[in-house]
């Protein structure tokens, strides 16, 4: 017997429900004690409402998913292989497109990884690798934006000023993702850019 479509569409959002907040749980225990470095919190925090920002423009549970995860390579012990096998026995045969697209978003021009070069040189290229990124991957970039100029400009001091700048730039530069939350995030920032200026 076939599920009433109404029925159907609440066990497909329970079950969309319940993948996320796996998800989330692994997220939270990689990030572990992280803190948010311009506001009080844990940094799970942070991976929830740049996840929740996505989902206002896209129902896509891999794009969210992967926006929960998006920090994950690039600022905790988890290695890709740990995601991935994790991810295995939560997503299916989603595991491998939220995997990319996370590996996408790990940003390449670390001073670690690139110790003799400047700031500056470091996000330019980075820059142009992300703008040659997935769409899906420059729409989580986006909500990532978004979320970090909204709290940066509030308490990061002096380095508002170069941390927006350096957003306006990489908005202005990664073109194929969600337009509707582009333009929000590039008002977003030049709008904290002003007010910065009228602060000085």
């Amino acid at each position: 017997m076939f599920l009433a479509r109404a029925h159907w569409s609440e066990l497909c959002s329970a079950l969309q429900m319940e993948f996320l907040e796996s998800v989330e749980a692994f997220a939270r225990q990689a990030h572990g004690d992280q803190q948010r470095k311009y506001e009080p919190g844990p940094y799970i925090i942070h991976l929830v409402r740049v996840k929740n920002f996505c989902l206002e423009y896209i129902k896509d549970e891999v794009i969210a998913a992967a926006a929960l995860l998006h920090d994950v390579l690039e600022d905790t012990p988890v290695t890709k292989q740990e995601l991935l096998e994790y991810l295995q026995t939560v997503a299916g045969d989603r595991s491998k497109k939220i995997l990319d697209l996370v590996v996408e978003l790990t940003d390449v021009y670390t001073k670690n990884n690139y110790p003799q070069w400047n700031r500056r040189k470091r996000k330019a290229k980075e820059t142009e690798r992300l703008s040659q990124t997935s769409a899906e991957a420059q729409t989580i970039k986006y909500a990532d934006i978004l979320d970090n100029s909204m709290t940066i400009s509030k308490g990061a001091g002096d380095f508002a000023g170069v941390y927006l700048s350096e957003a306006r730039n990489l908005i202005r530069a990664m073109q194929k993702g969600n337009p509707a939350l582009r333009s929000r995030v590039l008002e977003t920032v030049d709008r904290s850019i002003e007010t910065l200026k009228n602060e000085f």
